[in-house]
């Protein structure tokens, strides 16, 4: 009875964290700060992240179809999908797990208190993240 309760357990556990073990490939300007922060708090959610420094975001995001309403500092891959700026880590999951049929997720520009955009003596800002494709977009979650 122990060894099917531990397998339950085990099954709910692996099958309840969708995308924690996904691989993310992250572009970014060599010089932006508020990437790499974004990318550690990316990493603490338990995404592994392969970084490609890069001078030309605007070659990326035309090579990735991020629409220009809708862009940020740095662009990420992750299991066929475009994440653009600071979107959080949940609704990342969120994706991954629902696997809704969209391009992707962005945050346009850089809200503070968005991920990797913590500024203690800011009052953080509202911020919306946009479920996006070639059509457009809609609200995917509000903070």
């Amino acid at each position: 009875m122990r060894f099917l309760t531990f397998a339950a357990f085990l099954i709910l556990l692996l099958t309840s964290t969708p995308g924690l073990a996904s691989e993310m490939t992250v572009y970014k300007d060599p010089s932006c700060g508020c990437c790499g922060n974004w990318i550690k708090h990316i990493e603490a959610a338990g995404h592994t992240v392969k970084i490609v420094n890069t001078e030309d975001m605007e070659r990326v995001k035309k090579t990735f179809g991020v629409p220009e309403q809708v862009q940020s500092c740095h662009t990420a891959l992750v299991d066929g999908y475009v994440i653009e700026g600071h979107v959080p880590a949940a609704d990342v999951n969120r994706l991954l797990a629902e696997r809704p049929k969209t391009k992707g997720l962005a945050v346009p520009g850089m809200p503070i208190g968005a991920p990797g955009m913590e500024m203690p003596d800011m009052k953080p800002d509202r911020y919306d993240v946009y479920q996006f494709d070639a059509k457009g977009g809609s609200i995917y979650s509000r903070h």
